[in-house]
């Protein structure tokens, strides 16, 4: 199997072209190529595949095998890897993913290459059966308190077409991200697990952000998570809508706009190319 490295401020898949490869079992594939000692080395794995609605499709499996629906830093470069590679020649398109439909600009460098691209999130949906969470429909979860061991978390939760649960925190370099963020995932509270956001509010324009992603344990970025992270930091009145998030892999730049949608704008690199035996 063929397959190009990516990454995203530190958030690393391992990228197969299904216009050209074929996958029949993604999820056993997914558990192989992302073992960092005896395979490749990735959060996960995620198919470019063609589409009927949109210039492309993307299919994200986590390093556990799972499906998730979105990778705000895969799609990023899935876009680079789409027009790089000769299967778009458009600065602005659309791609499809089991969130929907979302709508990325390209912007490249002096040698034609993309080197950031800008993607539209769509709107935070904060309502619990959208995230979805156990509770009365209709109703949000903002700065709610949740027990965990012998902690009290304050919550604020989003689906940005995966789950997130955010949590402030006043030392998130300190904090025990790996203690309480599998208790959090897997919590009775969400059906279908969570990913969760770590936050320390730096100032009104800026944010820190360590993550624990659903499916994977600690990454160094994640772009869904930072949306849902601007959103819950602006329903909780503790920044402007624009911000900076200084993630473990670099900076996502983020703002939730007037439109409604959060865009979120970062880098995407090719890291190497390369063939596996499977």
């Amino acid at each position: 199997m063929k397959f190009t490295k990516m990454q995203g401020a530190g958030n690393d898949y391992v990228y197969v072209n299904c216009l050209e490869e074929k996958i029949t079992d993604p999820a056993a594939v997914a558990i192989k190529v992302s073992n960092r000692n005896f395979g490749i080395g990735s959060d996960g794995l995620i198919l470019i595949l063609p589409s009927e609605v949109a210039d492309v499709r993307m299919r994200m499996f986590n390093s556990d095998g799972s499906e998730s629906e979105m990778c705000g830093n895969g799609i990023r470069c899935v876009a680079k890897y789409a027009y790089d590679h000769g299967i778009v020649a458009k600065r602005e398109i659309t791609a499809e993913t089991g969130a929907g439909i979302l709508t990325l600009r390209l912007f490249t460098n002096e040698g034609g290459k993309v080197e950031k691209v800008q993607v539209n999130m769509g709107a935070p949906r904060l309502n619990r059966e959208e995230i979805p969470m156990i509770g009365n429909g209709g109703t949000k979860v903002i700065n709610e308190p949740l027990n965990i061991l012998h902690a009290t978390f304050q919550i604020t939760c989003a689906s940005m077409g995966n789950p997130h649960c955010v949590i402030f925190v006043d030392d998130v370099e300190n904090f025990q991200v790996e203690k309480y963020g599998p208790l959090i995932e897997n919590h009775e509270l969400f059906p279908r697990r969570t990913n969760v956001e770590f936050v320390q509010i730096l100032s009104r324009t800026e944010v820190r952000q360590r993550t624990w992603e659903r499916g994977a344990g600690e990454t160094l970025a994640c772009g869904t998570g930072a949306s849902a992270v601007t959103a819950a930091a602006v329903l909780n009145g503790l920044t402007e809508k624009k911000i900076i998030n200084h993630l473990s892999g670099g900076d996502l730049e983020m703002e939730w706009a007037e439109d409604g949608s959060i865009y979120m704008t970062g880098p995407a690199v090719e890291v190497f190319v390369g063939e596996i035996d499977l």
